[in-house]
C-alpha cells in the first residue's frame, strides 16, 4: 500500500483507532440507519395506518427539521455539560423515542416522536463528529473517513433492517433501532472517556454567526439544495416503486453500499486525481441527470430501481468531500462549523420529502424528481462559486497528510536505530 493511503481514503486511518472512536462510530452507524430506516416500511404505514404518502412523508420531515433546528443548541449545551453527556443525553432520548415511535396507533403520533428523536440525533450526530475528529489519530482525513464510513454503513444497513423488521410489522424497525441505540449507549459510556469541556461555554447565536462566514455559507446553501434533490429521491421513490418491505430493503441496501464504497475509497480516489472542486461538480450534476432520468420515467419500475441504486455513487462521493472541506474552510471551531452546516443542510432535507408529496397530489408524479434535478444542478453551480475554498481545502489535506507520512518516517528510522 502505498504512503498516500494514509491520506483521506487510507484504510489504515479505519484500523488504527482509540476504542473509544470505535465506540462513538459504532453509535453514528447506527444513528445514520434511522435515516433510511422507514424508506421500506412507508408505504406499509401508509396503507395499515390510512394516511397519505405525503402525510408519510412527514415522518422524514420531523425528524430532519427538529434536527436542523436543534443543531443550534448543541454547541451550547456540550459546551457545559461535556461532550460525553451531550452524547449520551443524544442516545437516551434516541432510544426512547424510537421505542415510542413502535409502540404508536397513529400517523401523527409516530411523526411527534420521530421529532423527539430528532432532538436526540441532533445532540448525537453534532457531538459525535467533533469527538472522533478530537479522539482520531491519523489526524482530520482519518477522523473524516471514519465519520463518512459510519454514515455509508448506516445509511446502507438501515433500509435493509427496516425491510427485514417491517416484513414482520411496521413497527419492528423502529423497535430495532431502540435496542440497538442501547446498545450504542452502554458502550460509549464504557468505551469513552470523560472528555474535558470547552475552555468557554458556546453561545447559543454560534451557529448562526458562523453562517456570516461566507466559505461556510455557500457550503451551507449547497448543502440545502443537495439535501433537497438527496431527500426527494429517498423520501419519496418507494411509493412508485411498488415493491414490498423486504424488496425495499434490498434497493435501498444496494443503494447504501454503493454510498459507502463510494465515501471510503471513490471520493479520496477521486479528491486526489481531479481535486475536491471538480469532483464534487461532476457528482452533483451527473446526480442531476440520475434524477432526471426518474423524473422522466418514474414509474417504470426497472428504470427507478437502477436510477435510485446508481445515485449511491455521486451522494457517497459527494457526502465525503463536502464534510471533509466544511471542517477546513470555516474559520470558527469545528463543532461550531458542523453545527451550523447541519442546520442548513437539514431544513432541506427535512422539507423536500413533504414537498414531494403534496406536488404529486396537486400536479403529477413527475415535478418533484424534475425540481430535484433543478436543485442538485444548482447547488454545483452555488458550491464553484467558492472554488478557490475547495483549493485551499485540498492544500490543507495534502499538508495534513505529509505531516503524517514524515512523523510516520522518522519514528520508523527511530526504531531502525
Amino acid at each position: 500500500m502505498s504512503k498516500s493511503s494514509t491520506g483521506v481514503g487510507g484504510i489504515n486511518g479505519l484500523l488504527h483507532q482509540p476504542r473509544a472512536v470505535y465506540a462513538v462510530a459504532f453509535a453514528c452507524v447506527v444513528s445514520f440507519m434511522g435515516i433510511g430506516l422507514v424508506d421500506p416500511i412507508l408505504p406499509a404505514i401508509s396503507s395499515k395506518l390510512n394516511a397519505s404518502p405525503s402525510q408519510v412523508t412527514l415522518l422524514f420531515t420531523s425528524y430532519l427539521v427538529v434536527t436542523a433546528v436543534a443543531m443550534l443548541v448543541t454547541n451550547a449545551v456540550s459546551s457545559r455539560v461535556g461532550p460525553k453527556w451531550t452524547l449520551i443525553g443524544g442516545l437516551v432520548l434516541i432510544v426512547v423515542f424510537a421505542a415510542l415511535a413502535g409502540s404508536s396507533g397513529s400517523v401523527s403520533q409516530i411523526i411527534g416522536f420521530r421529532a423527539g428523536w430528532g432532538l436526540g440525533n441532533a445532540l448525537f450526530i453534532a457531538t459525535s463528529l467533533a469527538v472522533i475528529v478530537a479522539a482520531a489519530s491519523g489526524g482530520l482525513a482519518s477522523a473524516i473517513i471514519m465519520y463518512e464510513t459510519a454514515l455509508g454503513l448506516g445509511i446502507a444497513t438501515g433500509p435493509l433492517l427496516g425491510g427485514i423488521l417491517g416484513n414482520i410489522s411496521w413497527r419492528g424497525p423502529f423497535y430495532g433501532v431502540s435496542a440497538l441505540m442501547a446498545i450504542s449507549l452502554l458502550a460509549t459510556v464504557v468505551f469513552l472517556p470523560k472528555t474535558p469541556k470547552p475552555d468557554h461555554p458556546t453561545s447559543l447565536l454560534a451557529p448562526i454567526k458562523a453562517l456570516r462566514h461566507r466559505g461556510l455559507a455557500i457550503m451551507g446553501v449547497g448543502a440545502l439544495l443537495y439535501n433537497w434533490a438527496f431527500f426527494t429521491m429517498l423520501g419519496y421513490a418507494p411509493f412508485p416503486m411498488n415493491l414490498p418491505a423486504i424488496d425495499l430493503g434490498w434497493v435501498f441496501f444496494g443503494w447504501g453500499v454503493l454510498v459507502a464504497i463510494f465515501a471510503v475509497f471513490g471520493a479520496p480516489w477521486l479528491q486526489k486525481r481531479f481535486g475536491t472542486g471538480p469532483t464534487m461538480y461532476a457528482a452533483l450534476t451527473l446526480f442531476a441527470v440520475d434524477l432526471a432520468v426518474i423524473a422522466v420515467w418514474p414509474t417504470n419500475q426497472t428504470v427507478l430501481i437502477a436510477a435510485v441504486v446508481i445515485a449511491g455513487i455521486f451522494i457517497g462521493t459527494n457526502n465525503t468531500l463536502t464534510t471533509q472541506a466544511v471542517m477546513i474552510v470555516s474559520p470558527v471551531e469545528r463543532s461550531v462549523a458542523s453545527a451550523a452546516y447541519g442546520f442548513v443542510r437539514f431544513i432541506g432535507g427535512g422539507l423536500a420529502p413533504y414537498a414531494a408529496g403534496k406536488l404529486v397530489e396537486a400536479l403529477n408524479l413527475h415535478v418533484p424528481f424534475a425540481i430535484a434535478a433543478g436543485t442538485a444542478l444548482l447547488a454545483a453551480l452555488v458550491l464553484s462559486t467558492a472554488h478557490k475554498s475547495f483549493v485551499a481545502a485540498d492544500e490543507e489535506v495534502a499538508r495534513e497528510e505529509r505531516v503524517i507520512v514524515e512523523s510516520s518516517e522518522g519514528d520508523t528510522a527511530l526504531l531502525s536505530a
